[in-house]
């Protein structure tokens, strides 16, 4: 079991690094498909694994100043997407609480993430015909950042495509530095859930050496996915971005049928 979650958390960091999603939506949905573990297990396996990943990349970015990172425009969605995130917790535990097997909310939580996926890929493909954006008032990021975070928490993903698009029509943001930006906003999001999950003694029993385990590989996935994103052009970067979505949905769609079967 341990290599097998072991080797999800690196490649899905790989990717998440390229594609900015943090690998949290696709780490849950893999995990959720093996049916290796719980549903609240899961989640906060991902979202340290995504905690991880991003803390490394983040800083060894600004460390280096090498960053596309807006914080006048990130730092208020961070902190909207924080907020929402304490909110989508709360409402993940009402509607696991609506079913005798708490486990069950993975497959709402598979639907919803097929739904959402879905709208973003077909706004990525798109998105070139629409007018975008440029917003930078603090009040208006939070409050969009509020959304992203009750979704991506609620999903137990962190954030993943939903960041990359909002950042793509409310920001301007080109693939690239969208992806730099979107992994800034899930480390501050994530970790304030991660931390407020440990007050609360909501932290599941399982494994320190899982958990260790998948935060390094994570960690190492990033860094591989850091070297690979230099070499990509920025069509190259949006077209594994619409493939990775493609992959999601369709083992949001295995797990659909195994939660509900």
């Amino acid at each position: 079991m341990y290599v097998i979650c072991f080797l999800i958390a690196f490649l899905a960091c790989i990717i998440g690094k390229i594609c900015g999603m943090g690998g949290g939506v696709i780490i849950k949905p893999v995990l959720d498909a093996t049916g290796l573990m719980e549903v609240a297990t899961i989640n906060f396996l991902s979202g340290c694994t995504v905690i991880g990943m991003t803390c490394w990349s983040v800083g060894k970015s600004l460390a280096k100043r090498e960053s596309d990172i807006d914080l006048s425009v990130s730092t208020p969605l961070a902190i909207g997407a924080a907020i929402g995130g304490l909110l989508g917790k709360q409402l993940f535990s009402v509607v696991a609480g609506l079913f005798s097997d708490s486990n069950m909310a993975g497959g709402v939580q598979a639907g919803l993430l097929l739904a959402a996926t879905f709208g973003t890929l077909l706004y990525t493909i798109n998105r070139q015909r629409l007018t975008m954006l440029h917003i930078q008032n603090k009040m208006a990021c939070i409050m969009i950042g509020l959304g992203l975070g009750t979704l991506g928490t609620f999903l137990g993903i962190g954030g993943g495509p939903f960041n990359m698009a909002v950042l793509y029509y409310f920001f301007s943001m080109s693939t690239k530095v969208a992806a730099q930006n979107s992994l800034y906003v899930i480390l501050i999001s994530q970790t304030v859930g991660i931390i407020a999950t440990a007050v609360g003694g909501g932290i599941p029993a399982l494994s320190l050496w899982l958990l260790a385990g998948m935060v390094f590989c994570g960690v190492v996935g990033g860094e591989v996915g850091a070297r690979i994103n230099k070499r990509l052009s920025e069509g190259n970067a949006t077209r594994l971005f619409e493939a990775s979505m493609v992959l999601v949905m369709a083992i949001s769609c295995y797990n659909i049928f195994s939660f509900f079967r």
